[in-house]
């Protein structure tokens, strides 16, 4: 576990180190697309983010090959490599959409192409545990497409997702987190080889996603782009492929007893067909929602619209973060149940002191009247939002318990005579912002849905 724990600081420092240059080079190279009818940030906020990411995902395959418990991933499988070379043509052509805005179809050709090249490499899917059949071989073929498809629908399904300040990344986070404490209890607990490279690569991605997120949450200073939603959406399904196929159910000696006992013990055999679907169960049930939407309307599957599951919550009146946490406790309910689905052991109780923190916390985001306030503690670590309100000054009394910084505007907008100064003039559009972007003028919250364009955020 150490050596996970440095793999993943590791790739989360690097993550978060070159965000900083990457955002500078994006708004040099003008990767800051103009404000769309479909978006919900206010000012023209910089991509390119997953250039950040891809470094963080290097990093951690070198200092991996370093060390001494996890380099035998490297030489007894060529796993590491079929993901380094998918992940770097996906990343390139997510590079080219951020900047030059490519057709979707030719985005959907490279995932195609993406993934084939870790097939012929050799991540793949090899044959599939059946529950009441067995272990069922699958021909070249067969694992080929099956690969291909699983690869394709996980990047567009997170893809799909980023739409609000840190939703996929967090989503993913908490996925790989998931997926990592169920290839990690294979390796460790039934000793199984096959899953040691699933195990470092979701600790990888944790690391990725983490080093990021301080500089997507809401208000985001840059966003991953597709170089950053298309790559890690591959990472999460090199996870799942890996270990699903790859896990030998001899090799777990649970065939003992009778038959009842017998298929109960084959639950963390069987599971891995329908992990990879826990997953990204949100995100693929808005993107299977998406497509259906748009098909009955007469679009394009691939049109763009505000019709998300988080543009939904932002409807109905959840503000920004409370909407990215409702999704956040909702992957993380459904991810971490199933794996304490497939955990019958004395650790079980840390899957399910998950499962139940997240089904509390849903509960108070859910509830209309509820507003998380931090400490007086952790005040300044959160962000203004999440604080305390401090009482007014009482009448009659000179002084005030506002801060300074909250009076600074109120002194700057009086004369020196008492009176009211003059308004300032707004902003112009071009004139750096808070984000270092650029900033505009008012604009709704809410656009019209029909006047989206046929591009991604």
């Amino acid at each position: 576990m150490r050596d996970y724990l440095l793999t993943l600081c590791v790739t989360a420092a690097v993550t978060y180190l070159l965000t900083g240059p990457v955002r500078k080079f994006a708004i040099a190279v003008g990767a800051m697309p103009a404000i769309r009818a479909r978006d919900v940030h206010r000012e023209p906020t910089p991509r390119l983010g997953g250039i950040a990411m891809f470094g963080g995902l290097c990093a951690g395959l070198i200092v991996a090959d370093h060390l001494a418990n996890l380099d035998g991933v490297f030489e007894l499988s060529n796993e590491p490599r079929a993901l380094l070379s998918g992940a770097a043509l996906i990343w390139l052509i997510g590079v080219l959409d951020d900047k030059f805005e490519i057709d979707a179809l030719i985005k959907l050709g490279g995932q195609m192409i993406a993934a084939a090249v870790m097939v012929l490499q050799g991540l793949t899917i090899l044959w599939l545990p059946i529950p009441g059949v067995g272990t069922v071989p699958l021909t070249q073929w067969q694992g080929t497409l099956l690969t291909v498809a699983l690869v394709v629908i996980t990047i567009n399904a997170v893809n799909f997702v980023d739409g609000l300040d840190g939703l996929a990344a967090g989503m993913v986070c908490i996925a790989s987190a998931a997926l990592f404490l169920y290839t990690y209890r294979l390796w460790y607990g039934y000793g199984i080889e096959a899953a040691a490279p699933a195990t470092l690569f979701t600790a990888i991605l944790m690391g990725m996603c983490l080093g990021f997120l301080p500089h997507n949450m809401h208000p985001a200073r840059i966003f991953m782009g597709d170089s950053g939603s298309m790559l890690i959406g591959l990472v999460l399904a090199a996870g799942a492929i890996s270990v699903t196929g790859q896990v030998d159910p001899d090799a777990m000696k649970l065939f003992a007893g009778s038959e009842r006992q017998a298929t109960h013990a084959m639950l963390p055999v069987f599971i891995p067909l329908l992990l990879p679907l826990t997953i990204i169960a949100i995100p693929a049930a808005d993107l299977v929602l998406a497509i259906v939407r748009r098909t009955w309307n007469g679009q394009s599957p691939f049109a763009a619209d505000r019709g998300h599951l988080h543009h939904r919550l932002l409807e109905i009146g959840h503000s920004h973060s409370r909407s990215v946490l409702i999704m956040y406790f909702w992957s993380a309910l459904i991810a971490f149940g199933a794996v304490g689905y497939s955990v019958h052991s004395t650790s079980m109780w840390i899957v399910l002191l998950i499962v139940g923190l997240s089904a509390l916390g849903l509960i108070l985001l859910l509830m209309p009247r509820f507003t998380p306030r931090a400490p007086r503690w952790a005040e300044r670590f959160v962000p203004p939002r999440y604080r305390r309100r401090r009482r007014q000054a009482e009448p009659g009394t000179g002084s005030s318990q506002e801060p300074e910084s909250q009076q600074a505007p109120l002194d700057d907008q009086m004369g020196q005579n008492g009176h009211e100064a003059a308004p300032q003039a707004p902003i112009a559009a071009g004139v750096s912002g808070v984000n270092g972007a650029t900033a505009i003028g008012h604009r709704s919250r809410f656009a019209d849905r029909r006047k989206a364009d046929s591009t991604r955020r």
